[in-house]
């Protein structure tokens, strides 16, 4: 064929983007900043798409990732204390919809397992204080450094076949939980599972028992009010969760409570911006007065 054909000249610039690229691969001495333009270019050529080069730069940026920067601190690990009753830890499980939760004993520094939320299937509705025993389905928690390096934590995560480890600073305190998810997600962006979309499909306030309650905290005051015959004004704040971070008079963290008006509200999940769910006790007297419609 001729050099002339109208595609030789797209055909040698794909070779050319190519050879740039295999040479950097060939243990050729360049730099990262090199290989970024490459992949920037490659898309710009319409060579990969958008979120082939995200996904591309994605690990790049975990090569130089510690698992400190990573990590979910310690005030938001959703914990489960050795010593609680089955009454007391399940409404946390059912609450957080989280898959794993570190067990402790007196304090968060003090992790003497992990309890996988599946492994409480089998007991079905026997799960009681007789017939259940932490100790007894509690895996073993995995240790790692605050240093450790992001993208050696995945292949061990991968080759052991676990999916959550503590986090230790360097006098032993645990300072955080990664897992898994955490990683893939700093490579391909947020991972939401079927989980996540029933969490949001699901009704702002659910009943956990007769006097606990689960409530986004997104939820207005107004249908607060509504839900449960309360008078909770709404002229400073629109969300039950502006209101109760205002009577806390600080952005609480994770375990968190305060009591307004009788009303016990207990933090279950929160960042760094904002509240994001509550756990509500009413007073005995106004238990039945909330229900699911």
């Amino acid at each position: 064929m001729s050099d002339d054909s109208p595609h030789s000249s797209n055909g040698s610039s794909n070779k050319s983007w190519a050879a740039r690229l295999l040479q950097v691969f060939t243990g050729e001495p360049k730099s990262r900043e090199e290989l970024v333009d490459l992949i920037q270019d490659a898309e710009e050529r319409d060579l990969i798409d958008n979120d082939t080069k995200e996904m591309i730069e994605g690990v790049l940026d975990v090569a130089e990732l510690k698992v400190r920067d990573i990590m979910i601190p310690r005030s938001q690990m959703v914990t489960i204390d050795k010593s609680q009753r089955v009454e007391e830890f399940l409404p946390i499980v059912i609450d957080s919809q989280h898959s794993r939760y570190p067990v402790v004993s007196d304090n968060k520094d003090h992790v003497d397992g992990i309890l996988l939320a599946k492994d409480l299937l089998s007991y079905g509705f026997n799960l009681t204080d007789d017939e259940f025993s932490l100790d007894k389905v509690m895996r073993p928690a995995v240790i790692v450094p605050e240093g450790k390096r992001v993208d050696v934590l995945l292949k061990e995560f991968r080759s052991q076949r676990y999916h959550m480890a503590i986090v230790v600073d360097e006098y032993g305190g645990v300072s955080g939980l990664v897992t898994i998810e955490d990683i893939l997600e700093e490579i391909v962006g947020d991972i939401e599972d079927e989980t996540d979309h029933e969490q949001n499909d699901k009704a702002d306030i659910r009943r956990i028992n007769k006097s606990r309650f689960a409530v986004k905290a997104l939820t207005t005051i107004e249908d607060f009010n509504d839900y449960f015959n309360t008078d909770f004004g709404d002229d400073e704040y629109d969300t039950i969760g502006g209101m109760v971070a205002h009577g806390f008079g600080h952005l609480p963290q994770a375990g968190e409570e305060i009591t307004l008006a009788g009303i016990n509200f207990k933090i279950t999940n929160a960042d760094k911006r904002r509240i994001q769910q509550l756990q509500v006790t009413m007073p005995a007297a106004d238990s039945e007065q909330g229900t699911d419609s």
